[in-house]
């Protein structure tokens, strides 16, 4: 089940909303929420449903067992174990295969690749729940004594699919007391309209023709032009911001609608002046779990400088892991963590010298050329690829099919780079905090009006439209 479905929108939601709302004990809205969640994961995916309950007792016993020997100084070993318990069962599922591909490499040995289907969204329910007994662990957060608040809180439909990756601590006080005003609502209603709209209308449309432009053979490719190349990338650019930020507005719309206050996942990083601060508005959950339970247990910036870079560069060798299990996302992490160590050790101190359009152009750039790896699998695609893009296959840098894709899809390239830049919130921040009648009486009509009209424009899309999954259900 997807949140862009007519099913999700018109029959499982209201439902939910009806039976939450009938509810007054705080622990009976949570047990209607579990069991909708469960019904939720499990609607497509009914057998891996015992896979996440698996990895929820799993923590949930491991955050037991760290408060029972943290007196005796043995509660480390238990947090190690259930670390690697968790990370087991998420190689399993999904680095298998990449593993014996590893293994072949290296031995020269055939390995027979088994198949195995990746259960949706086990890659954030398992960072989540980590993160729970890491915490436990830190004493950040108490112990949770009964097994479903944790199952809930690895399961809560709004975000177990893909993100945002929530921690339990930011949430522990919505689990045991929350209220749903009125005002609530209405922005979580907004929030979720919005996002809808960003996936059916715009990244569903960036998607579709992202399939046309974007090259299926190496002969294809070794035709494509600089300029086709580059607008092929970034139409992909936006088509995968648009899809996976439109995925978080919604959980955290869908959270406010039921008293969860989700931290933001994105804060539009195609604004970004350098890859630093790119990251620092890109997928911000991922980005600052690696960070609080990865970079500074190593060691941070606090051991020196050739440590810090080294620490750079495990971080991001396994974000490119976490994003798939493939040799093209290793090299897309390790893409990152090269400008990243620049950044660190001069070119951070050159961009904050010139004007930022300067450094915008420059991180626009870098993130383009990473998203090949993204798009492309296999190696000579992605090589022949970033020829094109720089000219290095004899066709030059345009073509009548490059003029012909400018021409036929600039309106909108231009409607989906206003939705990926704060232009739209800076202007409704401007009409909300007027004081003068004419822009508070168009924020009020605008507040009622553009919610129903997305709404309304999301469904006919959907109506005409097949299955649309969110790109971030592969990861």
């Amino acid at each position: 089940m997807v949140f862009s479905s007519l099913l999700f929108i018109y029959i499982f939601l209201p439902v939910n909303l009806l039976c939450y709302a009938v509810i007054s004990d705080i622990k009976k809205k949570n047990i209607c929420l579990l069991i909708f969640s469960l019904l939720f994961y499990a609607w497509t995916s009914p057998k891996y449903l015992l896979v996440m309950m698996s990895m929820a007792l799993i923590n949930y016993l491991g955050a037991l067992g760290v408060k029972k020997y943290k007196d005796i100084g043995k509660s480390g070993y238990v947090l190690a174990a259930d670390i690697a318990a968790s990370l087991c069962i998420l190689a399993f599922f999904k680095y298998l295969g990449f593993i014996c591909e590893i293994s072949k490499f290296i031995t020269g040995v055939p390995k027979i690749i088994p198949q195995v289907v990746l259960p949706v969204g086990i890659s954030f329910y398992t960072f989540q729940l980590i993160s729970y007994v890491v915490d436990v662990y830190r004493g950040e957060v108490e112990a949770e004594q009964k097994y479903w608040k944790v199952l809930l809180y690895a399961a809560l439909f709004h975000q177990c699919i893909a993100g945002p990756i929530v921690r339990y601590k930011d949430i522990a006080d919505d689990l045991k007391e929350r209220k749903t005003g009125i005002d609530d609502m209405n922005d979580g209603i907004s929030r979720f309209t919005v996002g809808l709209a960003k996936k059916t209308l715009l990244a569903n449309t960036c998607a579709s023709i992202v399939n046309s432009v974007l090259p299926e053979s190496l002969s294809q490719i070794s035709n494509a032009s600089v300029l086709g190349s580059w607008f092929g990338m970034l139409l992909y650019a936006l088509q995968i911001y648009l899809d996976f930020s439109a995925y978080s507005d919604m959980a955290i719309g869908l959270g406010k609608m039921t008293g969860f206050h989700y931290k933001e996942n994105f804060n539009y990083p195609y604004a970004a002046d350098s890859i630093t601060d790119f990251w620092r508005k890109w997928h911000i959950s991922l980005g600052t779990f690696f960070r609080d339970y990865l970079y500074i247990p190593l060691g941070g910036n606090r051991k020196g400088l050739p440590r810090q870079l080294f620490n750079i560069l495990v971080v991001w060798m396994l974000t490119g892991i976490w994003h798939g299990a493939g040799w093209n996302f290793l090299f897309w992490g390790l893409w990152f963590a090269f400008f990243l160590i620049l950044e660190k050790l001069f070119l951070g101190d050159i961009l904050e010298s010139v004007p930022k359009v300067f450094g915008r152009i420059y991180t626009l750039a870098v993130v383009l050329i990473s998203w090949v790896f993204f798009a492309l699998e296999s190696p000579g695609e992605i090589l022949a690829y970033l020829q094109a893009m720089f000219g290095m296959n004899g066709i030059g840098p345009v073509n009548s099919l490059a003029m012909f894709l400018c021409n036929e899809y600039l309106v909108l390239l231009v409607i989906a780079l206003v939705a990926c830049l704060p232009l739209g919130s800076r202007l409704v921040h401007a009409l909300k905090s007027s004081k003068t009648g004419p822009a508070m009486a168009l924020y009020r009509l605008g507040e009622k009006v553009i919610p129903a009209v997305l709404l309304l424009l999301s469904v006919a899309y959907i109506v005409d439209a097949s299955y649309n999954p969110f790109l971030y259900f592969r990861f």
